[in-house]
């Protein structure tokens, strides 16, 4: 027998019996069907049980010609896996499409079943209040009122007779009946003029009305006019007239139905609100993908000066062409550009393509190179050279050059990465550097990536925010039983530990007089949690002085024990505190960062981190819009997007404006949301705020100071203000969440005029509130912030339009540049003002990009 397969064993294997010839010698044949893709046949002989010959071990092989050669059956073999993958996720598409299905069913089933119950507990609430009013009605009151006929049923006219002598209505000029039935259901549903009676026993008037269908009881008052012109009431001391219907319909038959008609009332109810919340939700997804759509696009052509490729969606199986612009770059004046390019994180399974030599392109001193993408192919990797041998490189200064690739056939495989942190939003949160470790895994872990959290177990933890809490595990490190909980934190995997020696039991995060001691023994917890749990992060990423021991205890200790694989990335929030224990991360880690470009160019030269320039990068902090999203943000009066920003702040600012009992009026607003710091420009926001009500603008501030004797200082501005100027400004100094958002949402600017400000949230909040910033250029702060006046080619280097105002010194000459014009910007042009409301709202200062910024230099730390 023989048994074989095409291509390397990798296609159409058979199995076929031999039969003898007549061949001289013992020749043996059979026929074998060749395929069109086979370039290849390899085959073994054997005697159908367990003799084989193999060519000592080496296979018997054929080439077969006219059909594919090894590159095209390759493509061909992916684009039959594109094809299965294609399928397979039709199929899984549609077992979701009936799983959702079958869920909105079963959703469907109970809320028709809570709505059904809901009409039985109203319907018998109904009954029991007309049970009741029963007890109360009567056919007639002797010398007050009657009917007749005195046997009615629904629809039937009858006249109803009062007698107004002895009432309050004595001496009214004129009578209406004001009627309605069963406890008033509907409303007014009887309304009708009374006209004097000819009977001589008291003064007596009458009013034919009609029986409403339906009616057990009719209820009534009368009055000296008509409904909403009536002065004077004779409502029975309060308790209304109350008349039985005698002949009635049957009561059961009557609830019956009263209650069909409530359930279709409250399933018409739900219909309308399940849609309005699913119309929402699906706008809200919409504009977050469209966002996070052009997000893509700009982080591609963010380096278009340098490097671009034509078309700009890189898609498996095409070839492509890559725009390079050495002028800008170290191969400046080389005499030849080399082309070097592989896949996949240069992981590809065809390896680096050999060099290509660049050709000069049409635009300029542009060279280009053309290169076929694989079908399995997610990333395509690159540096140029001088020669084709080497020499010098531009490989971005060691990250290299990535572009994406879309509808291969293979997905990226996800890295795992490790935060180790003190703080996390919204659990353990004391500034901007909880927010970050919460929404930067959250936007890594929405790429698809693998994301866990390490923190300390405070007994101070917001525990209402952590979901499905539970006991993990228990392990010892130096003398110390440490217990470590795990649970779910905005979709995030979370363990907290727990160590038996109390460091974590003071009521607060940070404060205590052996902070060092404490976090220092957090991080070598962390570390020999993730080594006894067998965990194998690709990336650990910790924080600040407060986790930065991390560094040199997992290069000292732990990378010879178990967890070699990862690489070590630090991050400075702000240099101010520790800078020794920031030094010695900056020194272990693979990979250092900050929180904003200009803040890396600003601390350089600082002696801890001058060293390390090489691994430093300087990437933005985003913010989360889920948190800040005026689309769905409960604590403003109207949602609003960029569409109807003019619209939705108006509304905001006039329950701003009542709310805090300034003057409802159409004036500049201008908001200011800080800590009260030195480094908050303290000096400059009381300069400011003179200078708003000077101009005739509103001024609100929400803010408290760490020190007493800055909010003291503050306390008797406030008092002072509130004096003077009540209708123009107010001063909240303590910390109000709902009020923030209400501030950045009816605000017209938003102040921020720091001394020095690392990244800074509140100007990028702002801006997602269409509020446009006025900030003084430092840190984040110059990063973010293009002046409308001064900006223009800075912000199309970014890919941006201008956006806010902003200036340099820090002194009240240089905050009233800044601050005259935004607010004659407002009083001169409000169209044009407006337009730039809509511009800033549309900038995305999210998480989208950071993301990516991360995960290239995730990958650049792995190299």
């Amino acid at each position: 027998m023989i048994m074989g397969a095409f291509n390397d064993w990798r296609w159409k294997s058979f199995t076929t019996k031999l039969n003898k010839t007549p061949l001289k010698g013992d020749w043996w044949s059979c026929e074998v069907h060749v395929p069109k893709e086979a370039y290849k046949m390899d085959f073994v002989f054997f005697n159908g049980k367990d003799a084989y010959d193999n060519n000592d071990q080496k296979d018997f092989c054929i080439n077969v010609e006219g059909g594919m050669d090894a590159l095209e059956f390759d493509d061909f073999v992916l684009e039959e896996k594109r094809r299965e993958l294609e399928k397979l996720a039709k199929e899984q598409d549609e077992r979701e499409r009936q799983a959702e299905e079958q869920r909105r069913m079963d959703a469907e089933k109970a809320a028709s079943e809570a709505d059904r119950a809901q009409a039985r507990v109203e319907v018998e609430r109904e009954r029991e209040i007309l049970r009741e009013l029963m007890k109360k009605a009567v056919m007639s009151v002797d010398n007050v009122w009657y009917i007749e006929p005195s046997e009615f049923k629904g629809n039937d006219m009858v006249r109803l007779y009062y007698n107004k002598s002895s009432s309050p209505l004595a001496h009214a000029k004129d009578l209406w009946i004001h009627g309605g039935h069963n406890n008033w259901k509907d409303g007014l549903s009887i309304v009708a003029r009374l006209v004097s009676s000819e009977r001589k026993d008291g003064d007596w008037w009458y009013a034919d009305v009609v029986v409403p269908d339906l009616a057990f009881v009719l209820d009534w008052v009368f009055a000296d006019g008509p409904p909403q012109h009536a002065t004077l009431y004779d409502n029975n001391h309060r308790q209304d007239f109350h008349a039985i219907v005698p002949k009635c319909i049957p009561k059961e038959l009557y609830w019956v139905e009263k209650e069909h008609h409530i359930y279709r009332k409250l399933r018409e109810e739900r219909r309308l609100r399940e849609e309005a919340i699913r119309a929402k939700a699906e706008r809200t997804t919409r504009m977050k993908a469209d966002m996070k759509e052009r997000t893509v696009k700009m982080f591609l052509l963010s380096q278009k000066h340098i490097v671009y490729t034509e078309p700009l969606d890189v898609q498996a199986g095409s070839t492509v062409t890559v725009f390079y612009n050495p002028a800008n770059t170290v191969l400046n004046g080389k005499s030849e550009i080399w082309f070097r390019c592989s896949f996949n994180r240069w992981t590809h399974r065809m390896g680096a393509l050999p060099p290509q030599k660049m050709m000069p392109a049409d635009n300029g001193s542009h060279v280009k190179a053309s290169v076929k993408v694989p079908l399995d192919a997610y990333m395509m990797d690159f540096v140029f050279s001088e020669r084709e041998d080497g020499g010098i490189f531009d490989n971005k200064n060691g990250k290299d050059y990535h572009i994406p690739v879309f509808g291969g056939v293979v997905k990226e495989p996800p890295m795992h990465i490790v935060h180790i942190a003190v703080e996390m939003a919204p659990i353990a949160k004391v500034g901007g550097f909880g927010d970050v470790v919460t929404s930067l895994s959250r936007a890594v872990q929405d790429l698809n990536h693998n994301v866990d959290i390490i923190l300390p177990k405070y007994d101070c933890l917001k525990f209402s925010n952590v979901k499905d809490f539970q006991f993990h595990r228990s392990y010892s490190w130096g003398g110390t039983e440490i217990k470590v909980w795990f649970g779910k934190v905005e979709g995030l995997s979370v363990y907290f530990l727990e160590p038996q020696n109390g460091f974590f039991s003071a009521g607060c995060i940070y404060g205590c007089r052996n902070d060092g001691e404490r976090f220092g023994f957090f991080c070598h917890a962390a570390l020999e949690f993730l080594l006894q749990s067998g965990f194998h992060p690709d990336i650990i990423h910790c924080h600040d002085w407060s986790s930065a021991p991390v560094a040199q205890l997992f290069k000292d200790h732990y990378v010879h024990y178990g967890l070699s694989k990862a690489r070590v990335v630090f991050t400075i929030h702000n240099l101010e505190f520790g800078a020794h224990l920031i030094g010695k991360a900056m020194e272990y880690s693979h990979k250092a960062t900050t929180v904003s470009h200009t803040y890396s160019r600003e601390v350089a030269g600082n002696p801890v981190i001058a060293p390390h320039l090489y691994k430093f990068h300087g990437i933005l902090n985003g913010i989360d819009l889920d948190i800040w999203d005026p689309y769905n943000d409960k604590f403003i009066p109207i949602s609003y997007t960029p569409e109807n920003v003019v619209e939705g702040k108006r509304a905001a600012k006039e329950a701003l404006q009542q709310r805090l009992g300034l003057k409802r009026a159409d004036l500049p607003l201008v908001g200011i949301i800080t800590r009260l710091t030195h480094q908050k420009g303290i000096h400059l926001i009381k300069h400011a705020i003179w200078r708003t009500l000077d101009r005739n603008g509103q001024v609100v501030l929400l803010g408290s100071a760490p020190d007493p004797r800055i909010q003291n200082d503050f306390v008797n501005l406030a008092n002072q203000l509130h004096s003077s100027h009540s209708d123009c400004a107010r001063l909240c100094l303590a910390y109000d969440e709902p009020l923030s958002h209400l501030i950045y949402a009816g605000a017209d600017f938003i102040l921020v005029p720091s001394i020095f400000e690392p990244c800074g949230l509140t100007q990028l909040t702002a801006m997602r509130y269409g509020s446009v910033p006025v900030v003084r250029k430092t840190g984040g702060l110059y990063d973010t912030v293009f002046d409308v006046d001064n900006d223009k080619e800075r912000a199309e280097a970014q890919g941006l339009e201008t956006n806010g105002f902003n200036f340099d010194g820090a002194d009240a000459t240089s905050v009233d540049y800044a601050l005259n014009r935004a607010i004659s910007a407002w009083y001169d042009g409000r169209d044009w003002f407006n337009s730039l409301c809509k511009r800033v709202m549309e900038q995305d200062w999210s998480w989208n990009r950071p993301a990516l910024d991360y995960l290239e230099l995730y990958h650049a730390a792995r190299k």
